[in-house]
């Protein structure tokens, strides 16, 4: 009797160290975005969050250097359309993604993504910043955020963005007029000019009404924390370690009637 409990035992134990193992070893994970606006009340918004895991080849933009279509997509309106379409040009493995909606102060958003850690393991993103002509946040280098380890695990949990760190396209004159959120955008300028560091032209929107109805007032100095982008991961086991533990839990179940026929 004390036998056969070992084997019923013995095999949820092999079942259990097999889901294990794969998580250990998983090249495919199920990744959790979640986007927060963590700016002062009545202060920035932001348009949707585009987002990649990728292989570390695209480059959306530089300091210094003239903003070009991709970057220009988000900064001017937050489509991100010429974005996105650069960014499957390339690198065409990438999970790329967008987390939707305008983000007020306060809210935040999550989306969940299969990734492959065999071939992706970087995170860029672009959003823009609103209200404005052409503000938006992101990251400079392809590279600067290392987000997974080939196992799956997380080297980082999360990204903070400060006032300090929003961008300014260049690409668009500052005229409230025709400034997403608070004019019409449709009233555009071209600047000509090259992506730099800007929050200060915020104060320039104060006491406009938003098209989420509130005043604005920009309330940001050079460390306001004023975005959030978390993750969490889970993996996906693959489909032979399913086949090997339904396998087992059968074999199990086959045990435990043939005792309960003996009994």
């Amino acid at each position: 009797m004390s036998h056969r409990f070992f084997n019923v035992r013995h095999l949820a134990a092999i079942a259990a160290s097999l889901s294990l193992g794969s998580a250990a070893h998983a090249a495919q994970i199920n990744l959790t975005i979640t986007a927060e606006n963590l700016a002062p009340t009545n202060s920035i918004s932001f348009a949707p969050l585009h987002f990649g895991i990728h292989n570390g080849s695209f480059d959306a933009f530089n300091i210094g250097q003239v903003a070009t279509a991709p970057i220009i997509s988000v900064a001017e309106g937050g489509s991100g359309v010429a974005w996105q379409a650069a960014f499957a040009l390339a690198d065409p493995g990438a999970t790329r993604g967008t987390i939707g909606m305008p983000l007020f102060p306060g809210q935040n958003r999550s989306l969940t993504v299969m990734v492959d850690t065999a071939v992706n393991t970087y995170f860029t993103f672009a959003s823009m910043v609103i209200p404005s002509n052409d503000f938006f946040i992101g990251n400079d280098s392809p590279t600067r955020f290392s987000l997974l380890n080939p196992d799956g695990s997380l080297k980082i949990t999360s990204i903070i963005q400060k006032a300090s760190q929003i961008w300014d396209a260049g690409s668009e004159v500052l005229d409230p007029a025709a400034a997403a959120f608070v004019g019409d955008n449709g009233l555009r300028a071209p600047q000509n000019s090259v992506v730099a560091f800007n929050f200060g032209e915020f104060a320039a929107y104060n006491g406009l009404t938003t098209a989420a109805g509130y005043t604005f007032n920009s309330a940001l100095s050079a460390g306001t924390d004023v975005y959030s982008i978390s993750f969490s991961a889970a993996p996906i086991p693959e489909p032979e370690v399913y086949a090997l533990m339904v396998s087992g839990l059968m074999l199990i179940g086959a045990i435990a009637r043939r005792r309960r026929g003996k009994a």
